[in-house]
């Protein structure tokens, strides 16, 4: 398989494009080469005039552990040139930005998550150059969690630098063919090239588009480690609006959920009878933990680990938002007075259930606290969502 970033550097004609112009990365520590040289580095060895770069969420060194917590803007210690954040002072790219490139590249190894920031930022930046007349390229790389879809659509009014538009949780695209939809949806006039990967087979086992035992794995942010995470995480980012800890704080961040005063195994056979189905294609294992920040910090936490990876991962079948709702309507049946959900601005957002800002609308969160509901209530309410999304997205996948 071969990323974009290679593909352009390989390819004479593509870089002549770039000769005698001004251009800007959107970049992060996972954009590298497939010998592992940063982006940025490589571009200059080949002759590109880096006028600028920039950083998404958890900054161009992603080195911020957490949500809301910004970057500021630098100047690159090797290079010389601005670095500018784009989760600093601004989230959209302000119009001195702008003035200092010409086209500008974004290589982003994105989760294939409505909720990671990456895809906002690119929208906000094909809304920056279609204001400014400015040329945007998408070096593609994989979508981890694969072609599937799944999750509620976000609905009109929920919109946040967590909701970039109105599609599921788990969007199974690419960013090169986000970029397209994007710019299809919101009417953008805006100069737009994906330079293509090679050899991506989404539907290919066993890394459903990761390219596994070919390239490494670098985290895209500091709580991303390693590709169980990405298929985890459409419903186990659901965990951040919640009490319970999602494991920051251990070397499984995102992979497992749980707390001080639950009791996993419990949880895990109240999941399984209320929706056998809903489990299939992982392994749900009851297990203990201590996190060493965040939630919890310090305290031994009862905890249920997704397993993911190898002869307990079926592609087809899994389904992480289902397997974190089910978690969700099992501690609620278990426990239920337990206070579930956390009340802080999630995200910018302000007077709104951080809950409900990650799923895009309180249909989850209604879904799980109202004691008549059953898998098939929210099931009646998402299958059409997803389908209806598979069928949208059709004229824009390019693998």
């Amino acid at each position: 398989m071969i990323f974009g970033i290679d593909r352009l550097l390989s390819d004479p004609e593509l870089l002549a494009r770039l000769k005698g112009r001004r251009v800007a990365l959107v970049a992060h520590p996972a954009s590298v080469t497939a010998d592992l040289t940063h982006s940025i580095d490589a571009l200059i060895a080949a002759g590109v005039t880096i006028s600028a770069a920039f950083g998404p969420q958890h900054g161009m060194k992603g080195d911020l552990q957490d949500n809301m917590m910004e970057s500021p803007d630098e100047t690159d210690p090797v290079h010389g040139f601005p670095v500018f954040s784009l989760y600093g002072e601004v989230r959209r790219p302000t119009g001195q930005m702008m003035s200092t490139f010409d086209v500008v590249l974004i290589d982003l190894q994105d989760l294939g998550c409505r909720i990671y920031t990456f895809i906002t930022t690119l929208l906000y930046v094909l809304e920056a150059a279609a204001e400014h007349g400015k040329e945007v390229w998408v070096l593609d790389r994989p979508n981890p969690a694969g072609r599937p879809v799944e999750g509620l659509t976000l609905r009109p009014g929920w919109e946040s630098f967590v909701g970039a538009g109105p599609m599921p949780m788990r969007h199974g695209m690419t960013l090169g063919e986000l970029g397209h939809w994007f710019i299809d949806h919101f009417k953008l006039d805006v100069a737009y090239r994906v330079v293509e990967m090679q050899g991506y087979h989404p539907d290919a086992g066993p890394g459903f588009g990761w390219p596994l035992g070919e390239r490494a794995w670098i985290n895209p942010s500091p709580n991303a480690p390693n590709l169980s995470m990405a298929r985890a995480y459409p419903g186990t980012v659901m965990v951040e609006g919640a009490t319970l800890s999602e494991g920051r704080g251990t070397t499984r961040p995102l992979e497992l959920f749980g707390a001080p005063d639950i009791d996993a195994r419990a949880v895990i056979a109240e999941m399984k009878a209320l929706a056998p189905g809903w489990v299939k294609g992982c392994v749900l294992r009851d297990m203990w933990f201590e996190p060493t920040f965040h939630k919890h910090v310090g305290r031994l936490c009862s905890g249920v680990q997704i397993h993911v990876e190898g002869p307990h991962y079926d592609h087809a079948a899994f389904r992480p938002w289902r397997v974190q709702a089910l978690g969700f309507k099992a501690i609620r049946r278990l426990y239920p007075e337990y206070d579930l959900w956390r009340d802080f601005p999630y995200e910018y957002a302000f007077g709104k259930l951080p809950i409900d800002v990650i799923n895009g609308g309180p249909g989850l969160r209604e879904w799980v606290d109202d004691a008549g509901a059953t898998a098939d209530d929210l099931d009646a309410v998402t299958v059409p969502d997803e389908a209806a999304w598979m069928e949208e997205r059709k004229p824009f996948l390019l693998y």
